[in-house]
Formats: structure tokens, sequence, C-alpha cells
């Protein structure tokens, strides 16, 4: 007999819970090459993805493939050491799974964490971006199909993707502890391709600053399910059609690896002040 979303959700809840004494407040997502932060959990149990009921596994280089439960700035918090995307051939309900079991965790407060091309001809390669929209180009949602009103509403509301007063601690922070940071508009499309030049003029036309592979069915899920949001991109390469260079996974990692202390600094910080 095949499960409804709900009992997988159920069914991955227990195995977790059976593994562990955490009770998570706070959810983070950790991605393309900014795994550094596990380092800094204190950590009680790490769980790989294969083991939990219904995850996916991650394919990706920079993406580890556990869950770390354990402390962060005496907050309690799950991570994801690495996520899922839609160009590995995951359903948007595979890769929003963890946020869903998430939430039934006890987890209020999602942190989103990516590697993003830059648009905006402010940006350089290393800087962070703090996600204030996102634009979804991935071409459909994770809500698609039957709703369960258990899990959220039918039609919720996305008029504040990402809590503006976490934007606001974010900016505070990042001033405070000298960290060059920008707002900014994400856009989520399929890939695996990188853009050409024409799409990069497209995006930054209909008001995109960034542009990635991942986040934006995950926060569509976790609003859904009534999470906060705060999303936080590491700008990895300068996206300016007209002085565009080649670019490959390995520069990418190289640079999201650079920045790993500030981001790793900043949100340390504001758990810290949460």
């Amino acid at each position: 007999m095949t499960m409804s979303l709900r009992e997988k959700i159920e069914e991955a809840r227990k195995f977790i819970q059976g593994k562990t004494k955490v009770k998570p407040g706070i959810g983070i997502i950790l991605g393309t090459g900014l795994g550094a932060l596990a380092k800094e959990i204190e950590v009680e149990n790490i769980l790989p993805y294969q083991d939990i009921p219904h995850f996916a596994t991650s394919t990706i280089p920079g993406h580890e493939g556990n869950l770390i439960l354990g402390r962060l700035m005496n907050k309690m918090v799950v991570a994801m050491q690495g996520r899922f995307h839609f160009y590995e051939g995951y359903s948007l309900e595979e890769i929003t799974f963890p946020v869903r079991v998430m939430k039934e965790l006890g987890v209020n407060l999602l942190i989103e964490s990516n590697a993003a091309g830059g648009m905006n001809p402010n940006f350089k390669a290393g800087d962070l971006m703090i996600i204030t929209d996102h634009i979804n180009l991935i071409g459909t949602s994770p809500l698609l199909g039957p709703n369960d009103e258990k899990l959220g509403p039918r039609f919720p509301d996305m008029s504040e993707p990402y809590d503006k007063k976490l934007i606001e601690l974010c900016e505070k922070v990042a001033l405070e502890e000298g960290i060059r940071i920008h707002r900014g508009v994400y856009v989520g499309v399929t890939g695996p391709n990188l853009e050409t030049p024409a799409e990069y003029r497209f995006l930054n036309l209909i008001g995109a600053d960034a542009v990635g592979m991942s986040t934006v069915s995950e926060v569509i899920a976790a609003k859904h399910s009534g999470l906060k949001v705060l999303g936080i991109s590491c700008i990895t390469d300068e996206c300016i059609p007209d002085r565009l260079e080649p670019v490959d996974i390995h520069k990418i990692l190289r640079i999201a690896k650079l920045s790993e202390p500030k981001m790793t600094r900043l949100l340390k910080k504001i758990l810290e002040e949460i």
C-alpha cells in the first residue's frame, strides 16, 4: 500500500527521535561547499541520510549527506550537511521532505544557505547576500497535487517568504562583524547547466540579483509548514554577461570554501542573538 506524505514524515520523525534526545528549535540547511558550520556544532548525533526512512541521498560534491543534531550557540539545532536538487532527478516532494520532518521535530525557524551566481554588478565573488525575496523559475511547486491541511493550507501566503526581522538582524550582525553583505533577490532555476549570457541578462532584467539551483522549493515548503525563514547566499561567481568567464564546480567550491569562515561567523552570531 502506498504511504501518504504525512505517514512518511511520521516514520522519519519516529526514527530520528528514537536516535536522539535533541529537541531542535532551529533547522539549518548547509549548501554547496558551506558545510564548515557543522564543525561548530556540539554534536550529539550524526545520522547519514541513507539511514533515515524516505530521505534521499546527495550525489553532489560538497554535500556530505548527514543530518546533524546538537547544540550551537546554546541553541538546539538540526542541520542538513548537504541538500538534494531537482536536477539530481528527485521530485520536489523528496527535495522538501527534510523540511517537513524538521517541522515535526519541533523546528520553527529555518536557516537556508546556498552558493549562487551574482548578477548584480555590485557583487563580487566571495560576498554574502541576504535573500530578501525569490523568483521561482524551476517550473513547478512542491505543493502541486492534493493538499494535506494538517501539513499546511492549500494556498499559503508568500508575501513575506523571508522574515523581515531576521533580515534586519542579519544585516546588523554583518555590520558589527565587519562582513561585506548585500540584500538581494534570488532566482531558482533547474540546472545543472549554468546560464548563457542572454539568460543572465534576462534574469537580471526580471529583478534577480543572484541565481542558483536550490532553496526556493524548500522555502515554499517551509512557509507552507508555518516556519520562519532566513536565507543567505554565498556569491561564488560574477555573472556579468559582458565579462563572463568560464566557471566549473571546482571553482565554485573553492570560492565557497574561502567564504566559509565569514558565513560561519555570521550564522553563529545570529544564533547567539536570536
